[in-house]
């Protein structure tokens, strides 16, 4: 099939669909082990790095999706506008990467915390088992067409808001502030670095927010339901993340939970985060591939991206969590950087959508440059100044640089979108 701008008839969801859409995504273990990473900082500095990092992660998130609410396509065709055609060729590969990458990291997170439950419950081990459930479940969810994507994330999500409130109090059970203010920083984590680890999260979701904001019913509703619903879950699940890893060193709460006879509850947040957040990552990557092979059948594609995401987690090495987060921040933060700096700088949101499909522009080498500059001032500021954190200079680096080149508007014309 080709790519194809989602008509207006088929953009039926609003502000509050996205608000569980994304807050579906957020609610996950992955994220409750992302935030004990934050341990090292203390509460005061942990909990500070969780509120700006995601203040920070957050904006360009819900601005990537405008592109897609904007004019219907999905994230990796919007880089062409920046890219050019063969350029978001580059970044489709390395998103597919990433979103196998994510896909093998929920399905091992799912299938140990699973087993661990059913194991202290009745005995009975084999994570094998689930990692073949949470594969073939999330691979369902992601063939559902979208117009039931709305009730299905709202009773998922509603449902796990009410289990991920029963973890929290596990999380904090017999603390006190004074208590967690006594967690000081150990220094061998630096608040930049901290930062990044935050801020990479909702980045992760950049290169396929459009993918699903393509079916807003309006630009201000995708960017407010996606920018809130991503805050509120992800800044949640990092807070459990850390009080745990504080209180217990360990970022899990869910033996908490078991010793307090909450098995089934645990076991339910389990299966069902891994199931609203991994069918993103498994629909996504199919969508990333038809724009490499566009001749491809999108449900096909669904499923075997399904079923190898699913295969890699058998390999996948879980030790490497956290360089995996920073790889995905030193790729995709200077990326945008480039992308929403033309779109809402250089081109004022106004393009011509039908050359943008066309794929009229090849490739914008000043573009592909600019992004390169933005990976490598990443990865110094990583280095070398790892108080600072990598992200926003990064960012800005690779936004700047690009908007250094003067008259670069083809595909412009005169009528803009509707506003954010």
């Amino acid at each position: 099939m080709s790519v194809q701008v989602i008509p207006k008839e088929q953009r039926t969801l609003g502000g509050v669909d996205f608000f569980f859409l994304w807050m579906g995504a957020a609610i996950a273990i992955s994220e409750v082990w992302a935030g004990g990473m934050l341990a090292p900082l203390g509460f005061l500095w942990g909990g500070a790095a969780i509120l700006i990092g995601h203040l920070i992660g957050n904006l360009p998130l819900a601005l990537g999706g405008v592109l897609g609410s904007d004019w219907g396509i999905p994230s990796m065709v919007s880089t062409r506008i920046a890219l050019g055609k063969r350029g978001s060729y580059l970044a489709s590969f390395l998103n597919i990467v990433q979103l196998f990458g994510w896909t093998a990291v929920m399905v091992i997170i799912c299938a140990r915390s699973s087993d661990l439950i059913v194991k202290m419950l009745f005995g009975y081990s084999n994570p094998r088992l689930w990692m073949v459930v949470a594969g073939v479940v999330s691979t369902f969810w992601a063939l559902i067409e979208s117009k039931w994507w709305k009730w299905l994330q709202r009773i998922a999500v509603g449902g796990l808001a009410v289990l991920s409130f029963l973890m929290t109090m596990v999380a904090l059970r017999g603390t006190s502030w004074e208590q967690l203010l006594r967690f000081s920083s150990q220094r061998t984590l630096s608040f930049g670095v901290g930062l990044d680890l935050v801020i990479a999260m909702p980045i992760s979701w950049l290169p396929l927010v459009a993918d699903y904001s393509r079916f807003a019913k309006s630009t201000k509703g995708a960017f407010w339901g996606t920018f809130w619903g991503y805050f509120v879950a992800s800044s949640w699940m990092y807070f459990v993340g850390l009080l745990s890893a504080l209180l217990t060193e360990n970022a899990d709460p869910l033996p908490g939970m078991i010793a307090l006879g909450l098995g089934i509850p645990a076991l339910l947040i389990v299966l069902f985060s891994t199931f609203t957040t991994t069918f993103l990552d498994i629909y996504s990557a199919g969508v990333s591939f038809l724009n490499l092979f566009p001749r491809f059948r999108e449900r096909w594609v669904t499923v075997v991206f399904g079923l190898a995401g699913t295969a890699l987690a058998l390999v996948f090495p879980m030790e490497r969590y956290e360089s995996f987060l920073l790889f995905i921040g030193a790729i995709f933060v200077p990326l945008f950087g480039v992308v929403i700096f033309d779109y809402f700088w250089k081109r004022d949101r106004r393009i011509e959508v039908e050359a943008v499909l066309a794929g009229k522009k090849e490739l914008d080498g000043w573009a592909i440059f600019s992004w390169g500059v933005g990976i490598g001032v990443y990865l110094l500021f990583l280095r070398f100044l790892p108080l600072v954190g990598a992200s926003l200079p990064s960012f800005f680096a690779a936004g700047g640089i690009y908007c250094l080149r003067k008259g670069e508007r083809e595909w412009t014309n005169a009528s803009s979108s509707s506003g954010v």
